[in-house]
């Protein structure tokens, strides 16, 4: 007779991620977990102590793959736009996990200082800067602004308020990173004037 399959962690973990990705963060349990893992909840309950615990895994998984997919994939001329349009088209084909990162009550009494301050921002501040040739500070507090937009939209479309359209959505999210552009270089003359 052949050996049983070890159910690790990592697999567990994995399966997670993939029922919430396939059926939304309300369908996450141990027995929708032991389903997808084809095996009984014991290995489920032995690789993590609680559905918490299992959540967060589930989360951070989540999170990486999101920033994977948001980030542009080749040098861009303006990657900023590229980084919202990602964004917004995430929010788009990835409904469920968009609801579960964004959705949920991960960010339950945070303010945005402690949102602006995560990890993986970090990346797409300095990729903004960049593009805008500027200090992480300024751009910290553009991106502010452009993301307020991109998650709009993203929202929308996440729950089916909105159909996607990415010359609309390209086409606003345009007018607010040009718009940027132009009231900072207002700043700009006003400060040498």
């Amino acid at each position: 007779m052949p050996p049983k399959v070890r159910i690790t962690k990592k697999m567990v973990a994995d399966a997670s991620f993939e029922v919430v990705r396939a059926s939304g963060h309300e369908n996450l349990n141990v027995r929708t977990i032991a389903e997808h893992l084809g095996c009984s909840t014991q290995p489920v309950l032995y690789s993590f102590k609680t559905m918490s615990e299992i959540r967060q895994a589930a989360y951070d998984i989540a999170d990486e793959y999101h920033t994977s997919f948001i980030l542009p994939k080749e040098p861009e001329e303006n990657p900023m736009l590229v980084l919202g349009l990602n964004y917004v088209r995430f929010g788009c084909e990835e409904k469920n996990l968009f609801r579960f990162l964004f959705q949920t009550d991960q960010f339950g009494g945070m303010n945005v200082e402690a949102l602006m301050g995560g990890e993986n921002l970090s990346v797409i501040i300095g990729i903004m800067a960049q593009g805008l040739n500027c200090e992480a500070g300024e751009a910290k507090e553009m991106f502010l602004t452009f993301f307020c937009v991109a998650h709009g939209l993203a929202s929308l479309l996440a729950n089916n308020s909105m159909e996607y359209e990415e010359g609309q959505c390209k086409t606003m999210l345009e007018r607010v990173f040009f718009g940027m552009l132009a009231s900072r270089r207002d700043e700009e003359h006003a400060e040498t004037v």
